[in-house]
């Protein structure tokens, strides 16, 4: 596999999310107003230029996680540890504390750290249906245990470490979803070729939990989805919603940097919108097609360098 690759999705995702740190919960016409064009510093949480938020944070423990275990097993309990860890302690977070969580996964880590077992602590009931899970899920798509596994196993992964925060068979489906569309951009698939992909040959391998909440995705399966209009893409923190504007941001871009300044000025839950996006436009542009500028502004861009790479199993 190629490190590019890696560091791509790693870098790709920290740095979108840092675009929309500073930006978060402000509205689409304030971005048209005032769009995001670099790294700012302050802003809606008073952070530092370059600073990433949960959205990175969260994905980072996951690749800890999976990197530390190994390429044959993967271990929920170790994970919760480090969830537990981060909100407590600030492991795997830029300035050694926690400013933004969502309160879905607030509850759940609490849940963890009471000693509810990791399959149980997420939320299942429909408003639990956030972003949370889908922010961090990518490093998935590297583990061998998950690439070389079939459909219905692919999608019991993923529920597995999904569920830990977001229990929501809707939820899991649009990790999986994102996961699959990471898949075929690691394969050398093209964006709109690896999106065709998941309406012809994921969709119909559904499992009948998640198959239940296809229709929620339709726009995301549509194959006319670059052709929406940015007034019908919302942005808010609801997982479809990122999931939609993610891939559609990635339809319609030609580099990284116009993807993921795309992504984070729809406004609203920016930081996320550019998580999501980011991750899957640096996985297939690569880290070296991430502007220097940004690269070289974020926070511990070495110590993510490294856990990219020990991605490579």
């Amino acid at each position: 596999m190629n490190s590019d690759k890696c560091r791509g999705a790693l870098l790709g995702l920290a740095v979108a999310d840092a675009l929309g740190v500073p930006v978060e919960f402000e509205s689409r016409a304030r971005r048209r107003l005032d769009p995001v064009v670099s790294l700012r510093e302050y802003g809606t949480h008073q952070q530092p230029a370059g600073t990433w938020s949960d959205d990175s944070s969260l994905t980072f423990c996951l690749a800890a996680s999976l990197t530390y275990i190994g390429a044959y097993a993967i271990d929920v309990h170790d994970l919760s540890r480090r969830f537990v860890n981060w909100l407590d302690a600030g492991y795997w977070t830029p300035h050694g504390r926690v400013f933004d969580v969502g309160i879905a996964t607030r509850e759940a880590i609490a849940r963890l750290r009471e000693g509810v077992a990791p399959e149980k602590a997420g939320g299942t009931r429909e408003y639990d249906n956030g972003n949370g899970a889908l922010m961090r899920i990518l490093p998935l798509v590297f583990h061998p245990l998950w690439q070389r596994a079939d459909a219905a196993e692919r999608q019991r992964i993923t529920h597995k470490v999904g569920c830990l925060t977001h229990g929501h068979y809707r939820s899991t489906l649009g990790c999986y979803l994102y996961l699959e569309m990471a898949w075929g951009l690691l394969q050398g698939l093209h964006p709109a070729q690896a999106h065709q992909r998941l309406g012809r040959e994921v969709a119909p391998g559904l499992l009948p939990k998640l198959a239940k909440e296809v229709d929620r995705y339709a726009r995301v399966l549509d194959q006319e989805l670059a052709l929406i209009p940015e007034a019908d893409i919302q942005s808010s923190g609801y997982v479809v919603h990122t999931l939609e504007a993610a891939l559609w941001c990635l339809l319609r871009g030609e580099f990284y940097a116009d993807t993921v300044l795309t992504a984070v000025n729809l406004g609203d839950d920016a930081d996320t919108t550019g998580a999501v996006t980011g991750g899957l436009a640096g996985l297939y542009f690569g880290a070296e097609q991430i502007p220097a500028e940004w690269r070289q502004g974020l926070m511990q861009r070495a110590e993510i360098e490294a856990l990219a790479d020990r991605l490579l199993f």
